[in-house]
C-alpha cells in the first residue's frame, strides 16, 4: 500500500525517487538556459565548436543551472506549500527534505564547475559559479523578498548562460557575448512579470513582493509594455553591430512584432486573461530568437567566405 500524502510529510524523502531528483533541477527552466549557451559558443566562432567544448561545456553549465534551481527549492519551499503553481514540488510535498536537496545540489554543482575547469577555462568555470551565486543565494534568498525590482537586478544572473558559452569557446568577454547577455538580460522583466500578473494572488499571499502585488496590476502591464519595446530594440544590436546577419534580421522583426502585440494587447484590454499568452509565447520567443541567430550565423558565414572565393 502506498503511503499517503500526510505519511510522506512525516517522514521526508521516504518516496523519494529519480524523477523529485530530477524535478529539483527544473528542467524546462535548464533546457532553455543551455540552449542559449550553446548558441553562445556557436556565435563565438566562425568555425565548429570542438566537440569537448560542447559536449561536455553545455552539461557543466547544465549542471550548475540545474545546482542552483535546488538550492532555490530549499530556500522557497515555505512559499512554494502556498502558491498553487508550486505546492506539488518536491519538499512541499514531503518527498525530499532540505538536507537531500542541498546534497544533491552540492553534488551537481560540484560536478559541472569539474567538468567545466576540464573541458573549458577557467574563466568559464568561475563565471558560471558566480552565476550559481547570483540566482541561488542574492535573488533567491535577498532580492526576492525585498524589492519589487527583484527579478530586474536577479535577471543578471539569468541572462548569463550565452555568455558563458561564448567565454567557453573564446576564453574571454567579447562585445558579441555581451549582446547575447543583454538581450536575456532585457527579456527576463516582461517573460516573469506576465507571468506574475497571471499568479499575482499567489504571490500576495505568499508575501513575496512582487511587482503587480506591490504596485498594481495596471502599472505592471506597462513596464512589460516597456521592457518590450525596448527588447524588441536591443534584438536589433545584432545586425547593427555586425554579429548577425540580414536572416537574423527579419527572424528579430517577425518576432518581435507578435511579442509587441501580445504585450500592447495585454495593456489595452486591462484583461488578465492575456497576461498567461505574454508568458508563454516569451519562452517561444526566445528560443525561436536564438535558433535564428544560430543559423544565420553559419549561413552568413558561408555567404563571406563564397564572397571570398569569388572575389
Amino acid at each position: 500500500m502506498s503511503a499517503s500524502p500526510s505519511s510522506r510529510l512525516l517522514a521526508p524523502g521516504a518516496g523519494a525517487g529519480w524523477r523529485d531528483y530530477y524535478e529539483l533541477t527544473k528542467p524546462r527552466v535548464v533546457a532553455l538556459i543551455t540552449f542559449t549557451a550553446m548558441v553562445g559558443m556557436f556565435l563565438a566562432t566562425p568555425d565548429m565548436v570542438p566537440w569537448p567544448v560542447l559536449v561536455f561545456g553545455s552539461a557543466g553549465i547544465a549542471a550548475m543551472a540545474g545546482a542552483a534551481a535546488a538550492v532555490n527549492h530549499v530556500v522557497d519551499r515555505r512559499i512554494d506549500a502556498i502558491m498553487a503553481r508550486t505546492r506539488r514540488r518536491p519538499l512541499p510535498t514531503g518527498h525530499l527534505d532540505g538536507r537531500q536537496a542541498l546534497a544533491f545540489a552540492s553534488l551537481l554543482g560540484a560536478a559541472g564547475f569539474a567538468l567545466l575547469l576540464a573541458a573549458t577555462n577557467t574563466l568559464t568555470a568561475w563565471l558560471t559559479f558566480a552565476s550559481l551565486l547570483g540566482y541561488a543565494v542574492v535573488y533567491t534568498m535577498f532580492l526576492k523578498r525585498a524589492t519589487p525590482q527583484n527579478i530586474v537586478i536577479g535577471g543578471a544572473a539569468g541572462a548569463a548562460p550565452p555568455l558563458l558559452g561564448w567565454t567557453a569557446v573564446s576564453g574571454q568577454v567579447d562585445g558579441g557575448a555581451l549582446l547575447l547577455f543583454l538581450i536575456v538580460f532585457v527579456w527576463t522583466p516582461p517573460h516573469f512579470w506576465a507571468l506574475a500578473i497571471h499568479r499575482r494572488e499567489d504571490y500576495a499571499r505568499a508575501e513575496v513582493p512582487m511587482l503587480p502585488v506591490t504596485h498594481g496590476v495596471e502599472y505592471t502591464r506597462l513596464q512589460v509594455l516597456l521592457y518590450t519595446v525596448v527588447l524588441v530594440l536591443v534584438t536589433l544590436l545584432p545586425w547593427l553591430t555586425g554579429v548577425a546577419g540580414p536572416l537574423y534580421l527579419a527572424g528579430a522583426l517577425g518576432l518581435g512584432a507578435r511579442f509587441l502585440w501580445l504585450a500592447a494587447r495585454l495593456y489595452l484590454s486591462r484583461e488578465d486573461r492575456h497576461a498567461l499568452p505574454v508568458f508563454l509565447y516569451s519562452i517561444v520567443y526566445l528560443f525561436a530568437l536564438f535558433a535564428v541567430l544560430m543559423v544565420d550565423h553559419y549561413l552568413f558565414t558561408i555567404l563571406k567566405q563564397v564572397q571570398r572565393l569569388v572575389i
